[in-house]
């Protein structure tokens, strides 16, 4: 497997609406797409998901510029490259750094799908035609508008709606949304703005009967959600406490949650994602593909992966019309009844807009990657 140069592009992307969590809210996205090319003019993309400040882990998008420019792309140029899986082992020495990783990962192996004219889905091990669907729903400033939502998300079709709650806007609502749609498959995701001194209100959400409670506690435990979870019936779903398959393998052990979120960024990439997905499989733990309000680039690479039997329920995969007022790839990802259609096209299976991507990039570099390390020059 070739590759002969990388760029990377940072540009920002305007949503259609505010995205509000526990920990802010978005409304934009300042991004990176991670090109990897070949000696026969095909191109792989990659997305980074991290975001413009890093509060959702350590990452940002700058220091995923940086970690990528100085300490990954190093490491990968004029290596012997076989297989994507290769990028991973390549990678391991640095510690951390998953979104950055995924990203560089994530071009490559949609770079090998396409050398080897399969389709993401088909190349990863996935199974499934369709995915089903779920939708995240930020904060909302009342009540009557988070119903509001909700209905629209039902009336759409969505197989399971996930609902942010952070102190001051939890029970209550979730009690009010409860009662209007006592039947719809909901969740509660808290992005860790809880502790166990929040026991008493989980005991009074268990009553709700929800899905799931999404990373109720602290960013990086799994020992307090082992407590927690022992005193509600609830599943805890763990999603940024697992960075990893040893991660998930040793919260598993200690019974700190039963279900596992699998998000491509935050576990490093697509290899490591099969390997939490084989674990998941293989204990009979449910997991779903989570989502980092991706451009159709990394929601293609998210529907390749729930397409894996491991993904037993529905992800965060809404399709492009819910974030963006037009998106970087066509045809744009769609949902009909509740369900994306996988690609069958090679790569990605979508194409992407290279002068709207272009339009959009506000910096960008670009390697040779045939070149030794230190004779290398970027371009700015």
């Amino acid at each position: 497997m070739k590759l002969t140069s990388l760029t990377v592009r940072r540009l920002t992307m305007e949503m259609l609406t505010p995205f509000t969590t526990s920990f802010g809210t978005q409304t934009h996205r300042d991004l990176l797409i991670v090109e990897v090319h070949d000696d026969a003019g095909t191109t792989g993309y990659g997305e980074c998901v991290a975001g413009a400040e890093p509060t959702y882990s350590e990452e940002a998008t700058s220091t995923c510029q940086v970690a990528i420019a100085e300490y990954l792309l190093p490491r990968i140029r004029s290596a012997v490259v076989a297989h994507p899986e290769d990028i991973s082992r390549l990678l391991a020495p640095i510690k951390r750094n998953t979104m950055a990783k995924a990203a560089l990962e994530g071009a490559v192996w949609d770079l090998w799908a396409k050398q080897q004219g399969l389709s993401l889905a088909q190349a990863v091990g996935g199974t499934k035609e369709r995915v089903d669907v779920g939708l995240s729903i930020g904060i909302k400033p009342s009540d009557a508008e988070l119903i509001e939502s909700v209905g629209a998300a039902v009336d759409a079709g969505y197989k399971r709606i996930k609902i942010k709650i952070a102190p001051g806007r939890d029970l209550e609502m979730m009690r009010a949304v409860r009662r209007e749609f006592p039947d719809t498959a909901i969740m509660a995701d808290a992005n860790s703005a809880y502790t166990l001194d929040d026991l008493e209100l989980f005991q009074a959400l268990d009553e709700l009967d929800l899905m799931m409670f999404e990373q109720p506690l602290a960013h990086d435990d799994i020992v307090d959600h082992r407590h927690l979870q022992a005193a509600v019936r609830t599943p805890i779903c763990l999603d940024e406490s697992i960075h990893s398959a040893e991660d998930a393998r040793k919260a598993l052990e200690l019974g700190s949650g039963r279900i596992i979120n699998i998000k491509i960024g935050r576990v490093g990439g697509i290899t490591e994602s099969q390997r939490i997905e084989k674990l998941c499989r293989e204990a009979g733990v449910d997991a779903w593909c989570g989502g980092m309000l991706e451009t159709g680039i990394g929601r293609a690479h998210n529907v390749a992966i729930a397409s894996l039997a491991g993904f037993t329920l529905p992800g965060d995969t809404a399709p492009s019309a819910r974030y963006w007022a037009e998106d970087i790839i066509e045809p744009e990802v769609v949902m009909e009844h509740g369900q994306i259609q996988v690609p069958t096209g090679p790569g990605l299976g979508y194409q992407v807009k290279t002068e709207m991507l272009e339009m959009l990039t506000k910096e960008s570099f670009s390697v040779n990657l045939t070149e030794p390390a230190e004779t290398a020059q970027a371009e700015h």
